[in-house]
């Protein structure tokens, strides 16, 4: 038998004017955790969709369990035991944990679906790998981090012995995290192997046995947690020293130029989402805003970035009070926003990125006189900010819809960057970023704020809120609970401030 869970040997797979994977070899032993960092467009996703046969390779071999195999379509790798967990969740809403289960491996009595034997499926697998989940609970109605466990379930219900987690901390908050730790040992001590794909630094020397790093569609090197830190990482994935740690001067705050008042906003099945909120942000500083997801942060935000309608209380941009739903205003006086759901708000999917990224600009000279596109302008303009922002395509012309989703995210980054701003509202600015683009980026808001503009962060990386912000507001349950200045905060108190701990209630500054 071998030692080998999976191998891959000389893997290389190209793509109209890109070489996606370059030659790779691979190899994951059995039960251990091998994490697979790169940067975006380092051929990851590439190397994983052929593993589970989404992609068919130009050229090479795969190997499961010492043997020579073909993987033509996901039903061939599920038959030899891969399964797959995607970083956006492939899961019905609607239907029971039970019901995702065995969808497209129904379990039948006679001529009729026998849940039982489903419920009984989810409640042996919970058993045996430690994932408590309840099989009649609807998915819509649980956590993000008990969603993930549906799908792993899922992988080990269809007989998973490899299994691959694309991105699966994204979503999670610190304590979701700990439990996915938990849950990936208990599976390895029980044979399962696993290939853990993340941008997270600190996370892969805390759970990997084993890392691999891909720079441009080639494997750079192999490493273990012991002979390697963060800052050696970092420098393989990019192929450069990386300053992890942001480097800024203090704040020097000026006139308030974000102020909200008193404002109440509803979420999408009509409950307070936003309870009352009071915030300012002055120019030439960083106002971070730290919470577990889902306490309010992304209404505040769509409220505030004239996406939401407001209930109650108002929004002010240096001093005017903001229309009823109106971006166009708040980008007229000089708001940008980079919006947590970059798909949904930050682009449209079927334009190409030049037209992309003039989207807030494209009536306005030099990209139109009157009624008359200037293309030449339009083209000029994205050749530029590409370069400039390290966008991964093989075209400007390509759709936006085709890119990785950092590259997505690098996209809408630089067409909110490259105009002038009073305000930046960024929610979630570096989510699914590498750690070459989360440095470029850090430096660029700094810069924003050293330039006088006024910055509202809003993010679930607490490392992020804490390089970053010179103000830090807590929200729990809707509300702001309290603002601290970032210097003296302690992640201890701000984790406590998180979870609603009233034992950390500090003497709070005002917003």
């Amino acid at each position: 038998m071998s030692e080998m869970a999976l191998e891959v040997r000389n893997i290389v797979k190209r793509f109209p004017g890109v070489l996606a994977n370059d030659h790779v070899n691979f190899s994951l032993r059995k039960g251990e955790v091998h994490a697979l960092l790169g940067e975006n467009g380092a051929g990851k996703t590439t190397l994983m969709n052929i593993i589970y046969g989404l992609y068919h390779p130009d050229e090479g071999d795969i190997f499961v369990d010492g043997q020579k195999v073909t993987i033509d379509s996901p039903h061939d790798a599920i038959r030899l035991g891969i399964g797959m967990v995607h970083q956006h969740f492939m899961l019905v809403p609607v239907f029971t944990v039970a019901e995702n289960l065995i969808l497209g491996a129904e379990p039948t009595k006679g001529w009729s679906l026998d849940l039982a034997a489903a419920r009984k499926a989810v409640r042996r697998l919970s058993e045996q790998y430690g994932l408590e989940v309840d099989p009649d609970a609807v998915v819509e109605d649980l956590p993000v981090g008990v969603q993930q466990r549906v799908e792993i379930l899922k992988a080990l219900y269809r007989e998973a012995k490899v299994l691959v987690l694309d991105e699966p901390t994204a979503v999670l908050t610190p304590q979701e995290v700990e439990e996915l730790f938990v849950i990936m040992r208990q599976l390895t001590e029980r044979g399962v192997s696993i290939i853990f794909i993340t941008h997270k630094l600190k996370e892969v020397l805390a759970i990997a046995d084993h890392i691999t790093v891909m720079r441009r569609g080639k494997v750079v090197g192999t490493t273990t947690p012991a002979e390697t830190s963060e800052q050696g990482l970092a420098a393989m994935m990019v192929g450069r020293e990386v300053v992890l740690q942001v480097e800024k001067a203090p704040a020097q705050p000026a006139d308030v130029v974000l102020e909200v008042r008193d404002l109440h906003v509803e979420d999408e099945r009509g409950l307070l989402a936003v309870d009352g909120v009071n915030l300012e942000v002055r120019a030439g500083e960083i106002l971070g805003v730290a919470g577990v997801q889902g306490n309010g942060q992304t209404e505040l935000v769509e409220a505030i970035t004239g996406l939401r309608h407001i209930r109650g209380g108002k929004v002010l941009l240096g001093g005017q009070a903001v229309p009823p739903r109106a971006p166009r205003f708040l980008i007229e006086h000089g708001m940008g926003h980079i919006p947590e759901d970059r798909q949904k708000h930050g682009l449209v999917l079927s334009y190409t990125i030049a037209d992309n990224l003039v989207l807030c600009t494209y009536y306005k000279p030099p990209f139109a006189k009157g009624m008359q596109r200037n293309q030449a302008a339009v083209v000029e303009n994205a050749r530029r900010l590409v370069e400039q922002f390290d966008v991964r395509t093989p075209s400007i012309f390509t759709t936006a819809g085709s890119l990785s989703g950092g590259n997505q995210q690098k996209v809408i980054v630089a067409r909110e960057f490259s105009r002038p701003l009073k305000l930046l509202v960024a929610n979630q600015p570096t989510r699914g970023l590498d750690v070459g683009s989360i440095e470029y980026i850090h430096k660029r808001i700094i810069q924003m704020r050293d330039q006088g503009a006024a910055v509202l962060l809003v993010s679930a990386e607490l490392d992020e809120i804490m390089s970053l912000a010179d103000r830090i507001a807590v929200m729990y349950h809707g509300k702001i609970v309290a603002v601290l200045e970032a210097g003296k905060a302690t992640r201890t108190e701000l984790g406590l401030l998180m979870a609603g701990s009233q034992a950390a209630q500090p003497e709070a500054v005002q917003a």
